[in-house]
């Protein structure tokens, strides 16, 4: 296998789920097919005593849902629909913008409040196995070093989720997102490898785990070819400004593509390992529980890990937005966490009919598309439907199987409108 496939965060799960069976099966003195069947008949418990103690304990005792000044930016209801301390951005706010999203009107997802950092004492601390030369750097060490600034969006593995109830008629677990929980910018910052060079990365390293300085530690890894690639950034500006404190203030990272629990903000520590890492963010929780989901034979996760993002569309209207009739100019967005968008059809009465949507340029890859379509719009009601395709031949299907933490929805969504 190229190494280079471990780019794709699905087939990284894949690879280290293998690694975990030979390690264990090494470490017990069986076969990889006998650690196979322990794990399998050991069910869920065993996956959980995987997870490390302390990161169970500070799951449990954490809850820092609905506490007060959760954000620090404004949550306007004009801009946003606010959930404890989770933004998620009205559509409608986008109309008639450019490419990027404000950092105003950028959705947030937070665990926990957000942290007020002091960007003088803070300090990154690099070690680990996969170092040979442990490091701390200061927040004026990074804005020393060589910068590079991309154009990606960072999207919250459960955008969509409140259409889990719209097609099945069944509540998934957790905030009930509609599509506002996907956001672009320009990222500027530091390559992650600058960082892992300056500290002796060895060339048996194989994960890298970023960990937030929040309440909760969040920590997820990701493999040493994904943190060594030229646009995995340790972030400190935001669309051209000091990045905002709901947004990792003073430095977070940015891995394009991958879903949005792997964007750590409010880094302070990444550990350097020779071993495949598991942590509480890929095995109990960010996995996909359902009938349609089985987990993974032999790996520690209680269910299938949720990976990269896939296709979605939105209208740039308000939900049960309300119209005046005559000739409309209907907007929308459409994006991919594994390209970029190719196509993108449009149907004004419910899937009976399509059509094809004008691509406007820029059209970034894992970032997305702005469209349009000519409508005569006549007094009714309607429910407007658009299905994107990326260059990877994905196009959004009517639904997708149900799991019960509500993530990864990718179906085409029907967005209701009345025209008088």
């Amino acid at each position: 296998m190229n190494k280079k496939d471990l780019l794709h965060e699905q087939v990284y799960d894949w690879v280290r789920r293998d690694e975990f069976l030979w390690r264990k099966a090494n470490a017990w003195g069986v076969s990889r097919r006998r650690v196979l069947q322990l794990l399998t008949a050991a069910g869920a418990g065993a996956a959980t005593t995987l997870a490390p103690l302390s990161l169970r304990r500070q799951h449990q005792a954490a809850n820092a849902e609905g506490a007060a000044n959760a954000i620090v930016k404004s949550t306007s209801p004009t801009f946003f629909y606010q959930t404890g301390s989770n933004l998620e951005m009205r559509w409608e706010a986008l109309s008639n913008r450019g490419y990027l999203v404000p950092n105003e009107l950028f959705f947030v997802r937070n665990n926990n409040p957000t942290p007020r950092l002091d960007s003088a004492t803070w300090r990154l601390k690099i070690e680990g196995s996969g170092v040979s030369r442990p490091q701390s750097f200061s927040y004026d060490d990074l804005l020393s070093m060589p910068s590079v600034s991309v154009i990606r969006a960072i999207e919250c593995a459960g955008n969509g989720r409140s259409f889990y109830q719209t097609a099945y008629g069944r509540q998934a677990s957790g905030t009930q997102w509609k599509l506002g929980g996907i956001g672009v910018a320009e990222w500027t910052g530091v390559p992650l490898r600058e960082v892992l060079q300056r500290a002796g990365v060895k060339p048996t390293a194989e994960d890298v785990l970023a960990e937030s300085l929040d309440e909760k530690k969040v920590a997820r890894p990701i493999p040493i070819e994904k943190a060594m690639a030229d646009d995995t950034l340790l972030v400190y500006a935001m669309n051209g400004a000091v990045l905002p404190p709901d947004h990792g203030f003073p430095i977070r990272l940015l891995t394009p593509g991958w879903v949005g629990i792997a964007n750590i903000k409010w880094v302070g520590r990444i550990e350097v390992s020779e071993a495949p890492i598991y942590t509480l963010w890929n095995t109990e929780k960010y996995i996909l529980i359902g009938e349609d989901y089985e987990p993974e034979p032999g790996s520690p996760a209680l269910g299938q890990i949720v990976t990269t993002q896939k296709v979605k569309s939105a209208f740039e209207l308000p939900w049960d937005a309300e119209l005046s009739e005559g000739r409309r100019l209907l907007r929308g967005r459409s994006w991919s966490g594994q390209g970029k968008i190719t196509q993108v059809e449009v149907s004004l009465d419910q899937g009976q009919s399509w059509e094809v949507a004008r691509l406007r340029d820029p059209n970034l890859s894992q970032a997305w598309v702005r469209w349009d379509l000519d409508w005569q719009a006549r007094p009714g009601a309607y429910h407007l439907q658009a299905r994107a395709t990326d260059d990877q031949g994905q196009t959004q299907p009517d639904r997708v199987p149900f799991n019960q933490k509500g993530y990864l929805y990718w179906g085409v969504v029907s967005h209701p409108v009345s025209v008088s």
